[in-house]
């Protein structure tokens, strides 16, 4: 990844100063400071030692004369695959924990309260490939897996939930496969499981070979630090996954990703859409996309009338977290491994409703009744021509 452009901030800092940089970050940022947070000394060490990136960014609400402040520390890791995928299973996902692990520790030690691992962190992307073997041998069980058990020891340990995007094994029915996020609480017992609603179709990333639109609605989990949600992946690019969190209740919407930089990929896309969510719904989102080019043994095409290839092309990370003001923090590296941890007053979700009054104001009851229409056999849309009386 010599050659890839380290981020979209370092592009920035390497030509602004003073008050052109001042005036970039407020426009785009929302702030003319991005209030980084000081991390420990051995934190940084620990970072550099095991090659990662780190960085923390504070978002504060007023002091209110009713409410104490809640602060939660949130954390999310983006990572690369750490051996070759030709490797056996077992073998490659030992090495991601062990990876991982390590930064999980530095979290733990900086008193992160919530932690989002990006889509399917625990495996590489083998998707695309269309291949049923190996990939479909890194399914797990939900409740009780590999994965699961892991995590739940160091949640224990840190008093730290996790929320773990896998592909899930559903012993229950059948040994079906699902998209599932596992959100683990803080004692180490399994608070619940959401199941991605929108499976893509498109070119390398039609998933549908391997699992479908998932079944369990859109779930807020309330957790000791505050009321989180999951919009997975694709899911992003409807904005109605995104309302319905909000409407039940989140607090913070989490959408972990694996998303690619490619012609055909979104990265034009992905510094605004869990922005744009944030502002819409009014709480806060963390927009985590997994790290490298990761290469596959076998050949496979895309549709898309270009020659046969052995990688997707790269995941760009540059995970970032949003206030509901729209207010963002700058994002992780585009090449590197990272923890990026936002320190956040969860009141600011409130104090922003009642200044923009979007929810007293969304007319949901318009929408159903339009809606309804929509799905009517016979639906003719409401487009008035210049002739029509």
């Amino acid at each position: 990844m010599e050659n890839e452009t380290l981020s979209f901030e370092s592009i920035i800092n390497n030509n602004l100063s003073g008050r052109d940089l001042e005036e970039f970050n407020r426009i785009h940022f929302g702030r003319k400071d991005n209030l980084e947070v000081k991390l420990k000394e051995s934190s940084i060490a620990a970072a550099k030692e095991n090659d990662f990136e780190i960085s923390a960014y504070a978002f504060p609400a007023k002091k209110e004369q009713t409410r104490p402040p809640r602060i939660v520390k949130v954390g999310v890791i983006q990572h690369s695959i750490v051996v070759p995928t030709d490797r056996p299973v077992n073998e490659q996902k030992k090495a991601i924990l062990e990876k991982v692990k390590k930064i999980i520790d530095v979290a733990g030690q900086e008193g992160v309260n919530i932690i989002c691992f990006q889509e399917l962190w625990n495996m590489p992307f083998g998707f695309c490939t269309r291949e049923k073997q190996p990939w479909c041998e890194f399914a797990e069980s939900a409740e009780n897996g590999l994965t699961t058990r892991f995590l739940s020891e160091l949640a224990e340990k840190y008093a730290m939930v996790f929320v773990s995007s896998i592909l899930e094994r559903d012993e229950n029915h059948s040994d079906i496969l699902w998209n599932t996020s596992v959100v683990i609480s803080d004692t180490g017992k399994v608070i619940g499981k959401h199941r991605k609603n929108h499976i893509p179709r498109v070119g390398d990333f039609n998933e549908s070979n391997y699992y479908m639109e998932g079944n369990t609605g859109h779930p807020v989990f309330a957790t000791r630090y505050g009321k989180i949600a999951v919009n997975i992946c694709f899911d992003r690019h409807h904005v109605l996954n995104w309302m319905m969190f909000g409407l039940n209740g989140a607090e913070i919407v989490f959408n972990p990703s694996a998303t690619i930089a490619a012609e055909a990929g979104s990265e034009y896309m992905w510094n605004i859409e869990a922005r744009n969510a944030a502002i819409t719904n009014c709480y806060f989102t963390a927009a985590i996309n997994r790290v490298g080019y990761e290469e596959f043994p076998n050949e496979f095409t895309s549709a898309d009338g270009k020659p046969a290839h052995k990688d997707l092309g790269l995941f760009y990370g540059s995970s970032y977290f949003t206030g509901p003001d729209g207010v963002r923090c700058p994002g992780l590296s585009r090449t590197r491994d990272g923890l990026l941890i936002a320190v956040m007053d969860l009141n600011l979700n409130r104090q922003i409703r009642d200044r923009r009054c979007y929810y007293m104001t969304q007319r949901l009851d318009m929408y159903v009744e339009s809606l309804k229409k929509v799905l009517e056999i016979d639906y003719k849309p409401q487009v008035v021509h210049e002739n029509d009386k």
